[in-house]
């Protein structure tokens, strides 16, 4: 199971404690670089219209629950346009 996998597989577990870094390393890699204008927020665009962006911020070095499963939702989202296009 490769590091991302793990991260996830805790996302899923325990979305109250995950490291904000580690939700970053999955963001960064499923939504690409973030926009960050000098924030402490993380926005992360995403693929499909409507509220097409991902939205993060670090509490303490921790990344806030409902953040974590607004992440896990966009994830799935991902993984079923992903599956509909072959």
């Amino acid at each position: 199971m490769s590091n991302l996998d793990e991260i996830i597989a805790q996302m899923l577990r325990t979305p109250h404690d995950v490291r904000f870094s580690d939700l970053c390393k999955v963001c960064d890699h499923y939504f690409g670089v973030p926009r960050q204008r000098g924030t402490s927020h993380r926005v992360y665009q995403t693929l499909w219209p409507g509220d097409p962006r991902v939205n993060i911020q670090n509490k303490k070095g921790k990344a806030r629950a409902y953040q974590v499963k607004q992440v896990l939702k966009a994830l799935a989202r991902l993984g079923l346009e992903n599956d509909t296009e072959r």
